[in-house]
């Protein structure tokens, strides 16, 4: 998602999904029960709030993202993101236990790894 996609500045609710390699779910589990203090760091200084993962099983192994983006210039934000070694570094380890379902996606540094979903409800 560009900023250009959604020029309404300040929260905004976004939905991803990506595609879990089965045998990888004990230590994707593992791995985020422990996130790097500077990964989680850097997700707050990027502006996003209220984020959450979810995992579901059918039809395939799926993880599913919500997370509320509280700024006001997102592509700023995720380079800003996208250019920290450590956040680098954590992309490298989790990517390779996703598949994303974009076919031409290299990974999540090049920002085609997670599906954007479309919210087609909401009840506050």
């Amino acid at each position: 998602m560009s900023a250009s996609q959604d020029p309404t500045p300040g929260a905004r609710r976004i939905g991803q999904m990506v595609f879990l390699r089965p045998e990888y779910f004990e230590e994707y589990k593992k791995c985020h029960a422990a996130v790097w203090p500077e990964v989680l760091e850097q997700i707050k200084d990027s502006n996003i709030a209220d984020y959450s993962i979810f995992f579901v099983d059918v039809p395939r192994p799926t993880l599913f993202a919500t997370f509320k983006y509280v700024g006001r210039d997102w592509d700023a934000d995720m380079a800003r993101m996208a250019a920290n070694p450590k956040v680098q570094e954590w992309w490298k380890m989790t990517d390779k236990m996703q598949e994303s379902p974009h076919p031409d996606a290299t990974g999540s540094a090049s920002g085609l790894w997670w599906k954007v979903a479309e919210e087609v409800f909401y009840l506050k």
